[in-house]
């Protein structure tokens, strides 16, 4: 039979695991909401049944329609107003 000291020792294991658990995933939804371009040129905005690629450097008066709803290859950029456009040599990557 197991003694009460045993049972309490695995019960404060398991909530120590369980707010470990808890901290990590936290951690995880915190870094994706204040970092949403993780590493990309632009970030994805959901927008009824699609999305659209909306840069770091968005215009807030440009409606979010204007912006594509195809990822841009890899020499094209997309401008604060939504526009798809070549990527110039010069420009760099934020």
């Amino acid at each position: 039979m197991p003694s009460s000291d045993d049972t309490t020792s695995s019960r404060s294991w398991r909530r120590w695991i369980a707010a470990v658990v808890f901290l990590a995933f936290f951690g995880v939804l915190i870094w994706k909401v204040i970092n949403p371009y993780r590493g990309e040129r632009f970030e994805k905005v959901p927008h009824g049944s699609h999305v659209h690629f909306v840069p770091r450097d968005r215009n807030p008066d440009a409606p979010i329609s204007r912006f594509p709803t195809q990822k841009p290859a890899k020499d094209e950029r997309i401008t604060p107003d939504g526009d798809v456009v070549p990527l110039r040599a010069t420009d760099s990557m934020p």
